[in-house]
């Protein structure tokens, strides 16, 4: 199956991304060698800021766990502009350094559109939260606020609205892809194998719709999401719960205006009149430019202050991020490779001066296997130092079941977690082959079962029983596992909020599947906690690998993934779907494919 995706993809493809990959890499290798890529990557000279500089923190682009050393990923290759992607570990950090920087007055948010989960965003707005103890201000102004972007702005001592700005307020939706009538006319026959009522990641090929037991699940997770947000801006706000679903159920907040008048935001002015608020609250010149006295977070990265200890103890903790799909192999950018993550784990397991780990995950699942590799480095390393996890906006299927073994669990409230089942997915393209492209295979074989799972015919009866089995028994492993980890559950009780249901981290926390509603700071006091440490530092990992390798091994990958998405617009993902099933090896433990929750 896997052989048969990457021929049928070569052969669409293969040419126009040869040329891409080719030019684009000639053209940004040298293109890094003469201009270094701008000012994204000049980290080496210190950043000087005056009393009463304000933080921009402006969150327009993607925010991964943590943030990447591969120079690649920050370049916007159809205008070849560089932006620097800053991970939620510096995000954090920063808003921490700020918090005990003399010279900093507050927190300037710019926001409009916000791609993060809830979850990460969930991260950011407690520590903004935190922030505010140091009595320091946080300002929010934007030309347009989508939902995401004004809970996050939900904290702010002053949320200002452009007067022609528009105000997204509507309430939860999740979408999702289904491809089963293209599938039909591409001549592809999804030939499924599963275990668990609500496993519904082979939906998208089988379905035109969801089932029940999907919908079921995904109105519940929702709903639940949902009432936390509600909840948490009523207190900021001091607006009723009440009235804030009314607002979304009417529409009663659409522009500057019908937000004004419903205590959604607090002012309304053009971006020139704001500066002037912000110039008025740090004390500066009234004819002083935006760079004397607003510093973006890109360079207050560059800033060092008094405010934060470093310490040279031998006593390690690891933050070890996992993040993406889980994959056979060492994996790539954006991808948690079991073999890689094991290694990692087992270095920091034999080396004594790790005394604990925090194991950020952030995934969607994957591979069964390489999570069974990845379950066997964190059960080893639990019986000789703590384990605490972290889980970000996904920790499903695959994600769950290498963080089950841990010491202890936190979660966010919009954590999207659970999904214990199991499936697998085989293409029968019999039909595809012979009647739509005109190419006919014949085939032989040594023995009886020399072909099974071919893609090009349909599955026989005795070869479909043989992989429902596997499929069967892996299910059965995979409760073991939680079981095993979650001692405070039986096998039958996982079983019960099991097949493949997904939850968010509040119900997780109910059902026990999760310990504690926290974020990675919460994760990594624990740690500290368990390993009973009074002094420590911490190390992050995957460490950044020698420049030459990241060009080498991350360039192509990058390039053509980077221009597909910003070419591609929303028909990415389907690019993505493709991509992720010719990955596909053996039983998966996955979660839905697509689910764009706004």
């Amino acid at each position: 199956m896997k052989q048969f995706w990457k021929f049928t993809l070569a052969t669409v493809t293969g040419c126009v991304l040869s040329f891409i990959v080719i030019f684009g890499i000639i053209f940004i290798f040298f293109s890094v060698l003469i201009s270094g890529l701008g000012k994204g990557f000049k980290t080496d000279k210190d950043v000087l800021i005056k009393e009463g500089t304000v933080l921009e923190i402006n969150l327009e682009n993607e925010i991964p766990d943590k943030t990447s050393d591969n120079p690649f990923k920050s370049i916007d290759f159809v205008n070849f502009e560089s932006t620097r992607i800053i991970g939620l570990n510096d995000i954090l950090k920063n808003i921490e350094k700020a918090k005990n920087d003399d010279n900093v007055k507050g927190i300037y948010l710019n926001l409009s559109v916000l791609p993060a989960g809830f979850a990460t965003i969930e991260e950011i707005r407690n520590k903004l939260i935190d922030f505010k103890e140091s009595e320091k201000f946080i300002i929010s102004y934007s030309d347009v606020y989508s939902q995401k972007a004004y809970y996050l702005a939900s904290v702010s001592d002053e949320i200002y609205l452009n007067p022609q700005g528009s105000f997204l307020w509507s309430g939860l939706v999740a979408r999702l892809l289904f491809f089963k009538n293209a599938l039909e006319k591409l001549g592809i026959e999804p030939q499924i194998f599963r275990y668990g009522e609500f496993k519904a990641a082979t939906e998208p090929f089988t379905e035109e719709k969801m089932s029940e037991a999907n919908r079921l699940q995904t109105t519940e997770m929702l709903q639940s999401i949902w009432d936390e947000i509600i909840l948490n801006i009523s207190e900021e706000r001091n607006i009723s719960i009440e009235d804030l679903n009314l607002y979304a159920d009417e529409l009663m907040c659409y522009n500057a205006e019908t937000s004004l008048k419903n205590g959604m935001i607090d002012g309304i002015m053009y971006y020139d009149e704001f500066l002037e608020i912000i110039k008025e609250k740090t004390g500066a010149d009234e004819d002083a430019e935006t760079k004397d006295f607003i510093v973006n977070l890109t360079k207050y990265q560059r800033v060092k202050t008094k405010g934060i200890e470093t310490t040279r103890s031998k006593n390690k903790v690891a933050v070890v991020f996992a993040e993406g799909e889980i994959v056979m192999g060492k994996g790539r950018e954006g991808s948690i490779g079991g073999d890689r993550l094991a290694e990692v784990i087992r270095e920091i397991r034999l080396n004594d001066d790790y005394k604990a780990i925090v194991l950020r995950v952030n995934s969607p699942g994957g591979s069964g296997l390489a999570s069974e590799t990845i379950w066997r480095e964190v059960v080893l390393t639990v019986k000789e130092k703590p384990v605490v996890v972290s889980m970000g906006n996904l920790a499903a299927s695959g994600g769950y079941y290498i963080a089950c073994p841990a010491n202890y669990i936190f979660a966010q409230p919009n954590t999207i977690t659970g999904s214990i089942g199991v499936f697998g997915l085989i293409p029968n393209m019999e039909e595809l082959m012979n009647d739509k492209l005109g190419i006919s295979i014949d085939v032989v074989a040594t023995n009886k079962n020399a072909d099974i799972g071919s893609v090009m015919r349909p599955i026989e009866e005795h070869e479909r029983q043989f992989i429902q089995k596997q499929v069967d028994d892996f299910y059965e492993v995979f409760l073991d596992r939680v079981a095993d980890g979650r001692k405070n559950l039986s096998t039958e009780e996982i079983r019960l909020i099991s097949e493949g249901r997904i939850w968010s981290g509040i119900s997780s926390v109910e059902l026990g599947l999760v310990d504690e509603i926290g974020g990675i700071n919460d994760a990594v006091n624990k740690a500290i906690e368990l390993a009973e440490l009074d002094d420590y530092r911490l190390i992050e990992y995957p460490k950044g690998r020698d420049f030459m390798e990241k060009i080498i091994s991350d360039l192509s990958f990058s390039l053509t993934h980077k221009i597909f998405k910003q070419t591609l617009g929303e028909n990415y993902k389907t690019f993505q779907l493709i991509e992720q099933i010719k990955e596909m090896d053996g039983v998966q433990a996955r979660m839905i494919f697509d689910m764009d929750i706004k």
